[in-house]
């Protein structure tokens, strides 16, 4: 059935009916920062300091959003990041979102931590789609996801290095987070408020872990996964596991997690293709600094070598505007989307990204800008930006 949703003019719209629909442990999961969420709050309040130059009788005529991330078309400088239990904000998420992605000409990057599985949304979307590592102890699993990425068809891989140890996000605990959740009275009380969240996980199989149930050894149920979990992410990883990740994946390689000028020569000095400047829409280290504030020193200190994009606080078009005024080649969205498919499936995703690319368009515009090219930071007021 289709939905009528063009009075949804903004991504805040979309947050809060999805507040209202998504039961409450999985809405805090997409919704929370790490600790105090003082990063998770710098994200957003960091863009809203930087402020646009705007002018006139300049001609605005033919507009154009498009451009490239590591060669491929996309119709404006965005990807939809990966995001852990997307098909927890509604049933089937990663394979309807990636359907939206694909046909609004996007890119959608799957999650490691999804519901829906590497195959499901292969047999879901039948184009490319970008998916994300997390590299764990068992190297034969992590050789294994990366060979299902590769008959899946997959064009490019994306290799989050931030999240060794896992950050503590006091809601997740608070709410006793499991997917699905645990029939506990706290649980079945809020589920009962959500009965199109319950009606849609009712019609579907797809409700815990798809791409690690049945795939890494000694996972056959809940139990055994959640503690494999908490056991699996490495603390080790190094540098050293970029290059040999990159030599069994052979194609397009993408490194997540970037904040620090010496960790993107880094980046750049191993051969990926793109860095993301993120810190995990501040879920990791709380106190750390927003994206937007390091990636101006991030896209000097990476240099020509590598594309630089940015992930983490963007909450409207005008934030990709000033992500790429301020040098970014490409951003990445999150809650973002999240929100949209909470609150109204394959059909709030796209909206989401029709308000992004709107209020890219028209802040463009009133800038004086006609091709995505051509923005950088003369379309900024000088002192208002980091340097």
């Amino acid at each position: 059935m289709s939905q009528n949703l063009s009075t949804v003019t903004t991504i805040e719209d979309l947050r809060v009916v999805a507040q209202k629909r998504v039961p409450r442990m999985f809405y805090d999961y997409a919704d929370s920062g790490a600790w105090t969420e003082s990063t998770y709050r710098a994200n957003e309040s960091d863009f809203q300091k930087i402020k646009f130059r705007q002018r006139v009788a300049v001609d605005m005529e033919g507009r154009s959003l498009r451009t490239t991330m590591i060669g491929q078309d996309v119709i404006m400088p965005v990807a939809l990041a990966p995001t852990g239990l997307t098909g927890m904000q509604h049933a089937d998420g990663e394979m309807l979102a990636a359907q939206a992605a694909s046909q609004f000409g996007v890119p959608f990057t799957l999650s490691t931590m999804s519901i829906c599985s590497i195959e499901d949304v292969a047999a879901a979307t039948g184009k490319p789609f970008w998916f994300q590592l997390y590299v764990m102890r068992d190297r034969d699993f992590v050789m294994n996801l990366i060979d299902r990425a590769k008959a899946a068809n997959c064009s490019a891989l994306v290799l989050t290095l931030d999240l060794q140890i896992l950050g503590q996000r006091h809601k997740d605990i608070k709410n006793g987070l499991s997917a699905p959740p645990k029939p506990t009275l706290r649980n079945l009380i809020n589920l009962a408020t959500k009965p199109r969240w319950c009606m849609g996980m009712l019609a579907t199989p797809r409700r815990t872990f798809g791409n690690i149930v049945g795939h890494a050894k000694g996972v056959s149920d809940l139990s055994s996964l959640s503690s494999w979990t908490a056991e699996q992410f490495d603390p080790c990883l190094s540098w050293d596991d970029v290059a040999w990740i990159k030599q069994r994946w052979g194609g397009k390689l993408i490194i997540k997690g970037i904040l620090d000028a010496e960790d993107a020569r880094l980046a750049a000095d191993s051969g990926a293709d793109a860095l993301i400047v993120s810190n995990h829409g501040g879920r990791q280290l709380d106190g750390a600094r927003s994206s937007i504030e390091v990636l101006p020193s991030v896209v000097d200190a990476a240099g020509s070598k590598i594309e630089v994009w940015l992930d983490s606080g963007i909450r409207s078009g005008q934030d990709v505007l000033k992500a790429v005024a301020l040098g970014a080649r490409g951003t990445m969205i999150g809650r973002a989307f999240l929100y949209g498919l909470g609150a109204y499936g394959r059909a709030g995703v796209t909206r989401a990204l029709e308000i992004l690319y709107k209020e890219m368009d028209v802040t463009m515009a009133l800038c004086g800008r006609k091709n995505i090219a051509d923005v950088d930071k003369r379309i900024l007021v000088p002192g208002t930006y980091p340097a």
